[in-house]
């Protein structure tokens, strides 16, 4: 394995992800597609299937088949994906998230400048003996990594305090404005084919995998208490995931006919131009996806106070929008606050839209992940400092 001589015309970057499906392959396709545009020679390895590579297009996609966790065939993995880094040649290699993180960094061991993006950290997932495992393998993992790219300062810290040594760069979260864009609810309602009885209903949106991370199941815990005191309400979960058949159980043995399960969508947008809040109650993140398109669409938000999320948010939401992780009461209050006023639904939608205009823009995104490859790359000037801000 051996980098590409100096004299290509511009980088050439291999990006390496496994999950392909979700907020991450979101972000992923837009740095792709916006590194493309500027002129990079850019190349992704994924596995088949999720919606990462055909969006990516015309980006060149190399399968790569990688289980979305450690297991029996990560040996392989590895192996497979070091044939790609030698057919590609890349002069930098990106990984996103904690399986692409490990398979890419024993592939290159550092004989390529690697970026290792987590996407939040692995071992806040698990506990015990495999999150100490988990912890004890990032930090070895840092002798290959030249620079871990975290996406909020708050998940940039938590790795420090696992004691993950190495340059680091925060790169906020981005979404395409152009995409993601205000619409009338009514309308967005009735291109999902919504039933004429519930058309003007409140409706509360949460877009995620459907898995312990996302915490759907303290929502349903928090809407038998919304539906109790709003009869009309709905609320809506979109995605799939390994904990489907677990949450359609609860939410019937709690008598939720209120809720609906939409399965994954390929554009999620519609569903947060249908919205009247937009409600994500993770366990934990390193900046969440979803709040800012769903702002992007000048909807109201509501998260839990994890990783990232006072920092996507405008510091005029924080007492509207935020409420402590796992706390099904304190969920079900904020969420009937919103959606009883729509005043201040409205007021929170229009400032979150000209907040991510202004600091979550995709462009904007991937401009400060350039620059973050021209300084690995010397062809830029920069003055060192162990962990910076972009």
């Amino acid at each position: 394995m051996h980098p590409p001589s100096n004299s290509s015309p511009a980088p050439r970057v291999l990006h390496v992800s496994q999950p392909v499906d979700g907020g991450v392959a979101r972000v992923v396709t837009d740095l792709v597609r916006a590194q493309r545009a500027a002129g990079m020679d850019v190349h992704l390895a994924c596995p088949d299937g999720g919606t990462l590579a055909r969006s990516a297009a015309p980006v060149p996609v190399h399968p790569w088949a990688a289980a979305r966790s450690p297991g029996p065939g990560l040996r392989s993995e590895v192996r497979d994906l070091a044939e790609v880094v030698y057919a590609v040649r890349p002069t930098l290699v990106h990984a996103h998230s904690a399986k692409a993180g490990l398979a890419a960094r024993v592939a290159v061991r550092g004989r390529v400048p690697t970026v290792f993006q987590p996407h939040a950290w692995s071992f806040e997932a698990v506990d015990g003996s495999l999150a100490l495992l988990a912890r004890t393998w990032e930090r070895h993992a840092a002798r290959w990594t030249a620079r871990t790219l975290c996406v909020s300062e708050a998940e940039r810290d938590t790795g420090r305090r696992a004691g993950i040594a190495g340059p680091c760069s925060v790169v906020p979260n981005g979404v395409d404005p152009e995409h993601f864009v205000p619409a009338d609810p009514r309308a967005a309602r009735a291109r999902l084919l919504f039933p004429d009885h519930v058309a003007d209903a409140p409706l509360v949106v949460c877009v995620g995998r459907l898995c312990r991370q996302k915490g759907q199941d303290v929502l349903l815990r928090a809407w038998a208490e919304v539906a109790a005191g709003l009869p009309g309400a709905r609320l809506v979960l979109v995605g799939d995931g390994p904990d489907a058949t677990a949450l359609r159980a609860q939410a019937h043995s709690l008598a939720l006919g209120s809720v609906t399960f939409a399965g994954a969508a390929d554009d999620v947008a519609s569903w947060y131009q249908a919205a009247d809040v937009v409600v994500l109650p993770s366990r934990w993140e390193g900046m969440a996806l979803a709040p800012l398109e769903a702002m992007a669409c000048a909807r109201a938000v509501l998260l839990t106070d994890v990783d990232g999320a006072r920092e996507s948010l405008p510091a005029a939401h924080h007492a509207h929008a935020l409420v402590p992780s796992e706390d099904p009461a304190a969920l079900a209050a904020a969420l009937t606050v919103l959606l009883r006023d729509p005043a201040l639904r409205d007021a929170l939608g229009g400032r979150g839209r000209a907040h991510v205009l202004d600091h979550h823009d995709a462009r904007r995104t991937a401009a400060a992940v350039e620059a973050v490859y021209r300084e690995l790359l010397g062809t830029a000037p920069t003055e060192h400092r162990e962990c910076s801000t972009t």
